[in-house]
């Protein structure tokens, strides 16, 4: 339990820092309810985090009845992760290193996080409580599944940010999806 914990916390600050360090400043997009979030911010200026919970609530009554461990874990961790997006909102700027390293940098932190969630068994929510639900009823990677997703909802995006954010968001979850994938697959660290 303590393990879950830290992994819930730190993957929530990398998530967090990720996002509002390197995506927020360039109106960069993340997939999954993460960038259907910074889609309603960019466009209404609605906090990414709350718009996160809201957004993951029809989810979370499809986990209810379909795998109530990953509704009560990801739970928590969707609580965490959202907050800590809007508390480290203020980040927004903060870190000036141009549009390619952020949108590498955003990805690899935004990946880990939510690897590092998914490894023990929790997550942001949204999109990833649906992958988690479908990788368990079929074989298909859990970041392939976030991939496909993510690709869905940047191209949702392309209205409010544009072509060519849209292809440095490409660019971000193909980051965010690898990392995912190499963080979910290696062996579990005791903290």
């Amino acid at each position: 339990m303590k393990q879950k914990i830290l992994a819930m916390l730190i993957g929530s600050l990398l998530l967090s820092l990720g996002v509002n360090g390197f995506l927020v400043p360039y109106h960069l997009l993340d997939g999954g309810v993460i960038g259907i979030g910074l889609i309603i911010h960019y466009f209404y200026g609605w906090p990414t985090g709350l718009s996160m919970i809201i957004l993951s609530l029809p989810l979370y009554i499809l986990a209810w009845f379909f795998e109530r461990r990953y509704f009560f874990y990801s739970l928590h961790g969707l609580i965490i992760s959202s907050f800590c997006i809007d508390l480290f909102s203020f980040m927004d700027g903060k870190i000036n290193i141009g549009i390619l390293p952020s949108t590498i940098i955003g990805g690899i932190l935004v990946g880990i996080g939510i690897g590092l969630m998914l490894r023990y068994e929790t997550s942001t929510g949204g999109t990833d409580l649906l992958a988690q639900l479908l990788t368990k009823f079929t074989s298909i990677n859990i970041g392939i599944i976030i991939f496909l997703i993510d690709g869905l909802v940047i191209t949702s995006g392309i209205q409010v940010v544009g072509l060519e954010k849209f292809f440095y968001s490409l660019v971000t979850i193909i980051f965010v999806g690898l990392m995912t994938t190499v963080t979910v697959t290696s062996r579990p660290q005791t903290f």
